[in-house]
């Protein structure tokens, strides 16, 4: 009897820490429920949302300065280190400190060879219709993880209007809708807009367009270990480099093909935002298409570019003349825009201006007075409505060209020559700002630092650490 008392008292004195151990394992585990419920949320904030008509990272508003560098997932494929990969953070690095922290970029060009009698971009992701090089995304897994690191954004546009990356031409030549001879010589502009607004009744190259889209906006980093569609570092997905209808008979097939790529990239991935590339009214037969395209509720905000010197708006030959009516002229089409994007409740990025060097020099030695009046009056259209919490959330000048250099006399690109702002068919250094562009970064850099540190409220992915 009075062992099993005794037996009894000790069970006595067990079951009280027992109940405390269990008590405090439950507790263990409700905390890490919550803490792995904060990881989630915090991952789901991380990607960049849309809000009324403002961008917001992290329940705070999201205003950018960015630039053009189409082929900054190209570097990292480079075999040379010091003109792939070292180039791209150095280059990197130097665009942050400046106050740069969007980048546009080209997701993957089409097919090889020549191209309006000018070799194009290359590598391509994609070689013949359908088969896609497994390595190519490996600059695309480089490029974001380095962005990852540094706090910045991209936004990767899918296809190209223009041939200079093969495009929707490419697909027309895949499918047999133009001939092989219009690839060897330059294209009259008369004839380029019937032949590219056949893609929107190719519904074979629409197929095509498809599979590659499937293919990039589905990979995973080889580096991260991300789908593409967890990955922080993409803000957006474009459509395409401004998608035109290109002739008036194909509005109706343009509209359609919008609104379904649209859809088909949220179905592939739901956590980025999606946007068409167009450049405004001047490429989409004017405001009422512009409007209707960008209604569509799977498009997250608006799009334009502005291009004075190709829509005539500048007199090259006399620059200092015509700056004032181009200033006039590109306030205009922006407010214009902005109405649109307000109407709609929706952010606004112009994501393509430039101007070329005074007097329309190719040498990038030259200088950039008038160019540099015209992005302080980008900016500062761009700096109003982040203080009073506008449409205007972006700026993306065209184009960066880094830390390399143009070749003294050479005015097109030829193989083996680095890639610059400007792609293989203008002139090289017509609009491209290099590292060595003091006077512009310095405008650039003045009004990044009027602005609150919005890359601060950028999340950083821990995987890009390591």
């Amino acid at each position: 009897m009075l062992q099993l008392k005794k037996f009894g008292n000790n069970c006595e004195s067990i079951s009280k820490p027992f109940y405390l151990n269990v008590t405090i394992m439950k507790k263990a585990f409700l905390l890490f429920l919550t803490l792995i419920f904060l990881q989630l949320a915090n991952a789901q904030q991380s990607f960049v949302t849309v809000k009324n008509q403002q961008f917001v990272v992290n329940n705070e508003p999201y205003y950018f300065i960015g630039a053009n560098y189409w082929y900054g997932g190209l570097l990292p494929l480079k075999k040379d280190k010091s003109k792939g990969i070292d180039r791209l953070r150095k280059e990197l690095d130097f665009l942050k400190a400046n106050g740069v922290t969007n980048l546009r970029v080209l997701g993957g060009s089409e097919g090889a060879g020549i191209i309006n009698g000018v070799t194009r971009v290359g590598p391509p992701i994609q070689t013949d219709e359908g088969v896609f090089d497994p390595n190519f995304l490996k600059g695309m897994d480089a490029f974001l993880n380095e962005l990852d690191k540094r706090k910045m954004t991209a936004v990767i546009y899918l296809s190209n209007n223009w041939n200079w990356s093969g495009g929707f031409l490419q697909y027309l030549r895949w499918n047999h809708e133009i001939p092989d001879s219009i690839f060897l010589k330059d294209i009259p502009w008369t004839m380029l807009g019937d032949y590219t607004c056949k893609f929107y009744y190719c519904e074979k190259c629409i197929t095509d367009y498809r599979n590659q889209v499937k293919y990039i906006v589905g990979h995973v980093n080889s580096i991260t270990h991300k789908k593409y569609s967890e990955e922080p570092a993409i803000m957006a997905w474009e459509i395409a480099n401004e998608p035109r209808p290109m002739c008036p008979s194909a509005v109706n097939s343009y509209k359609k093909f919008i609104a379904n790529t649209a859809a088909y990239i949220k179905e592939l991935d739901p956590n980025h935002l999606v946007t068409t590339g167009t450049e405004g009214y001047q490429s989409t037969q004017g405001m009422p298409l512009y409007q209707e395209i960008n209604d569509d509720h799977n498009i997250d905000y608006l799009t334009i570019h502005i291009w004075p010197k190709n829509w005539g708006w500048l007199d090259v030959k006399n620059i200092p003349g015509s700056i004032d009516s181009v200033v006039a002229k590109t306030v205009t089409y922006i407010n214009q825009h902005k109405a649109v994007a307000k109407e709609l409740n929706k952010p606004m990025v112009i994501e393509e201006f430039g101007l070329p060097r005074d007097n329309q020099s190719f040498d990038m030695n030259s200088t950039t007075k008038y160019r540099d009046i015209y992005y302080s009056k980008m900016l500062s259209e761009w700096l109003k409505s982040e203080r009073s919490g506008g449409a205007l959330a972006g700026v993306n000048f065209w184009a960066y060209g880094g830390i390399v250099s143009t070749t003294q006399g050479q005015t097109w690109w030829k193989e083996g020559d680095p890639y610059i702002g400007d792609p293989p068919m203008e002139e090289q250094g017509l609009n491209t700002v290099f590292n060595a562009d003091k006077s512009t970064w310095n405008v650039i850099d003045s009004f990044s630092k009027q602005v609150s540190k919005t890359d601060a409220k950028m999340p950083a992915d821990e995987n890009a650490k390591k």
